[in-house]
């Protein structure tokens, strides 16, 4: 699998299942300036026959995205022969498209993108999010129509829409579902209009969705905004689409990562990383003591468990 999905930096890989039944993975290459991409499997997912599932993955076309004005996108395919992916540029065969994948996106004109950290279908309206952590390296010059703000410390998040609801399209429709950093204060924001003063966030790093469609962010480095990073939701259509509201703020010096629910909503799963790090912390005076604050108790990442005590979930907001 990670030889047919491209060499670069794999920050994870999550699946859909395409209308003809063959499986999608979407890939974000988590640096700087790199691309958006997803593998299609060559043969369909037999679900009464887990024996013939065991090498799909071996053979599959590898995409690369490009977002285009006006809200369109394209799946450029990675396949040797096709385009400039030819021994005259270097690629003698199908193994040297995949393992220089990144090279392979720069001829095909693919979307540079800041940092897509992760990649997620959402089986209840079947669109796609994509985390795009920032790039503050980003140059004026530099910006396009996915990724339009130089400088991006604060990173934003993309929605986009197969054609047709088809994973497996090579087309489709993409928006800015939300641009990072503090309203009024950072520039380029885009948030719902209600979005209160602790419902903003920086540097979107992860997502999941409950069962009724929700999405839930989870943030990384959010420090540079001068707040704690910590997991945010909101709705995806209606009135509450966009309206982000912060169910939890993690310890001093903590990333927070890898929420995950049960499927009755009633357990979310979170990850806490590297409590206390940070400028001005030191193993015998950490910036926190987090989970123990015990004296002399140094800070220990962990996973939490968030239990629900009622049943009952509003179909509106959060």
């Amino acid at each position: 699998m990670l030889f047919r999905s491209g060499r670069f930096a794999h920050e994870g890989s999550h699946h859909a299942v395409a209308k003809d039944g063959r499986v999608v993975c979407y890939l974000g290459d988590d640096s700087r300036g790199e691309y958006l991409y997803k593998f299609v499997t060559a043969r369909p997912w037999n679900p009464t026959d887990r024996a013939a599932n065991r090498d799909l993955l071996d053979e599959g076309t590898l995409y690369a995205a490009r977002f285009e004005e006006g809200g369109r996108m394209t799946w450029l395919p990675l396949v040797h022969g096709q385009g400039p992916l030819t021994a005259e540029n270097g690629f003698t065969n199908q193994g040297d498209v995949v393992i220089n994948a990144r090279r392979a996106g720069d001829l095909l004109k693919a979307t540079p993108m800041d940092r897509p950290e992760d990649v997620e279908p959402n089986k209840v309206n079947g669109r796609v999010y994509v985390a795009l952590s920032n790039n503050g390296q980003r140059k004026p010059e530099e910006v396009n129509p996915a990724n339009p703000r130089a400088k991006n410390d604060h990173g934003h998040i993309l929605e986009i829409t197969p054609r047709d609801g088809d994973h497996a399209a090579t087309e489709g429709t993409w928006e800015i579902l939300i641009a990072a950093g503090r309203p009024g204060t950072h520039a380029g924001t885009k948030y719902h209009p209600d979005t209160s003063a602790d419902g903003w966030l920086t540097c979107p790093d992860n997502v999941t969705f409950d069962s009724k469609g929700r999405l839930w962010i989870a943030t990384d480095s959010a420090e540079i905004a001068g707040i704690a990073d910590g997991l945010y939701a909101c709705d995806l259509a209606g009135p509450g689409r966009a309206l982000t509201r912060q169910f939890f703020a993690a310890p001093q010096g903590a990333e927070v990562c890898g929420p995950t629910f049960t499927p009755d909503d009633r357990t979310l799963f979170l990850a806490i990383q590297h409590p206390g790090e940070g400028k001005g912390s030191s193993y015998e005076t950490p910036t926190t003591r987090w989970p123990d604050f015990k004296d002399g108790a140094p800070p220990r990442p962990s996973v939490i468990v968030i239990d629900r005590k009622s049943t009952r979930l509003n179909s509106s907001h959060v």
